[in-house]
């Protein structure tokens, strides 16, 4: 089984992630490379997914398998994907716009809804990334990449490689591809610091499509791609693939 995590604030209580996750084993995984784009799997018998919206709001879920502490909302979920329907909960509060962290293919990201600004700022907050730092983008689709990029190459005919028919062979899997933003990406995914020039250079910006069954699930329920970033030790430049430690560490920041 695997646990999917949300809520709408902090939390803590009797039930903590290290006795809910107890049988999560510690796991094995190949990381990603740079050649303008990651490569990685990621096996596992558990998996968590949480998200966090700083609302006064209380959320109330009775469905099975979801355990509610304070504002902490625990769901599990099987990695097959087989009951995803339990992941509504998840979603439901990253449309709200909540910060989260859930499975991919490769590593755990933190995530939330690449419209909303405050969740974008609180999560360059959480991770303490620089405005200058660009974000990755999580895409349902081949055509939301056409919609916050440029897009790749499609060739002329003259020569030109092209490069969209030997992506689609790709996608979805465990690649991150670096492109052209368009005018449609908010402008706090790739804010290279502040400009005052009327016309300035496009940013770059990393597109995935994760070929995981949970990420998948959420991903397409989504209204709009999720902005993301890998979960790593707060002060050490190595990712983090145990979910009880992903919680103890960033359970009461997302």
């Amino acid at each position: 089984m695997a646990g999917t995590k949300l809520f709408p604030t902090q939390s803590t209580h009797s039930l903590s992630f290290r006795h809910f996750f107890a049988l999560a084993p510690p796991r094995a995984v190949s990381y990603p490379t740079r050649v303008r784009l990651d490569c990685a799997k990621l096996t596992r018998l558990r998996v968590l997914a949480m998200a966090a919206k700083r609302s006064p709001k209380r959320l109330k879920y009775s469905a099975p398998r979801v355990s509610k502490i304070d504002d902490l909302v625990y769901v599990e979920v099987d990695p097959s994907g087989t009951e995803n329907w339990k992941l509504e909960p998840v979603i439901e509060l990253l449309n709200q716009g909540a910060v989260g962290v859930i499975p991919t293919d490769t590593v755990y990201a933190i995530v939330c809804h690449l419209k909303s600004h405050s969740a974008i700022e609180r999560l360059r907050r959480i991770k303490n990334i620089e405005p200058s730092k660009p974000l990755s983008i999580l895409c349902r689709s081949l055509r939301d990449i056409d919609t916050y990029t440029t897009g790749f190459p499609r060739g002329d005919g003259q020569g030109h490689a092209n490069i969209f028919r030997a992506v689609k062979h790709c996608l979805p899997g465990p690649y991150t591809f670096i492109l052209t933003a368009s005018k449609e990406l908010p402008k706090q995914c790739v804010r290279y610091g502040t400009t005052t020039a009327k016309y300035s250079a496009r940013k770059n910006v990393g597109v995935r499509m994760p070929d995981d069954a949970i990420c998948q699930a959420i991903l397409e329920k989504m209204d709009a791609p999720l902005i993301s970033t890998s979960v790593k030790w707060p002060k050490e430049n190595e990712w983090m693939i145990d979910p009880v430690v992903i919680a103890d560490i960033y359970g009461a920041e997302v």
